[in-house]
């Protein structure tokens, strides 16, 4: 039994990881007055601009162009994510149905740019990180195997993003305006503070962080682009409610979701596993998200304005 966990928990943290970028875009988003269900489009945009990015630098530039193709994926998310501000703050459209836009033209925009570029849906790239054990710590008993061996070094860089918005958010000006335009935007107008401005910066880094997601997920376990993140947007977004809304309940979240769904992938290779139907086991992650969904929606509550239109007339 201990042999098949430490073998499946690398895999399940590696899997965690995308998951959590994007819950922490949602996070950013969702506390400054903004619902953002277009996280999973906003993946699959960094996936794909980091695909042809890393795809056409990395003959001459190799290890390299990872890194470039990460910082285009943020980039490109950012940028997409423009699009949701503009209408849900600016234009104030239905937050719900901006998402949904950017869901379906994202999908619809990178798919034909594929097969504009290689003639197929799909962008490979040769290239990609490759895991490695932490010197030293993965000789620790149980948490070596666990948490130290086989990783990525996205990994890391993610969890040093997770210290850092728990920072931002509790311990900066910022942070406590970014959590009062969430919870009393009309307050934090009268107290001097520029609704739509933080709005939009809630947004944005949303955007970016859900556009690394998706470049982490290309990078890590996928190796290509083929149109689609198969719903780990949305499983972002039911993460990022598991774990009202907080950085650190946030994590566990993702790694619950995160190690459901590497059951299921790793099942056939799993004699105990192996047994069991197929369907059960593709289901199981997002039986166990409803699940939980439903077994806390009662005690959760998300920030009171989250998805309400700024009226600055209003009081």
């Amino acid at each position: 039994m201990w042999d098949m966990v430490a073998r499946i928990f690398p895999y399940a943290v590696a899997y965690s990881m995308p998951l959590l970028a994007a819950s922490l875009g949602g996070l950013f988003s969702e506390r400054s007055g903004v619902v953002n269900i277009g996280l999973e489009g906003l993946m699959v945009v960094g996936n794909f601009v980091c695909a042809v990015t890393i795809s056409k630098l990395q003959p001459s530039l190799g290890q390299g162009a990872i890194w470039i193709g990460l910082a285009a994926a943020a980039l490109s998310g950012l940028a997409f994510s423009l699009l949701h501000a503009v209408a849900s703050i600016n234009l104030s459209a239905n937050q719900v149905i901006s998402g949904t836009a950017i869901n379906m033209v994202s999908t619809a925009l990178t798919v034909f740019l594929a097969r504009t570029i290689t003639g197929s849906g799909n962008v490979h790239i040769t290239l990609g990180f490759v895991p490695f054990d932490v010197p030293v710590l993965s000789g620790i008993p149980i948490l070596g195997p666990l948490l130290f061996t086989k990783t990525y070094v996205t990994t890391w860089l993610l969890l040093a993003i997770l210290l850092l918005s728990w920072f931002v958010l509790y311990k900066t000006p910022f942070g406590l305006r970014l959590r009062a335009c969430g919870e009393h935007p009309q307050t934090a107008d009268a107290a001097g503070v520029n609704v739509y401005r933080i709005r939009y910066a809630g947004v944005l880094i949303s955007g970016a962080l859900a556009g690394l997601a998706g470049g982490t997920i290309l990078v890590t376990f996928s190796g290509e682009f083929n149109g689609t993140v198969a719903g780990l947007g949305f499983l972002a977004l039911a993460a990022l409610i598991f774990g009202k809304w907080k950085p650190l309940g946030i994590l566990g979240a993702t790694f619950f979701f995160g190690f459901a769904a590497t059951l299921a992938n790793v099942s056939q290779v799993v004699p105990l596993l192996a047994r069991i139907p197929g369907i059960v086991l593709k289901a199981f992650p997002y039986v166990v998200t409803l699940l939980a969904l439903v077994a806390f929606s009662k005690t959760t509550q998300g920030p009171r304005a989250a998805g309400e239109i700024y009226d600055a007339g209003k009081r």
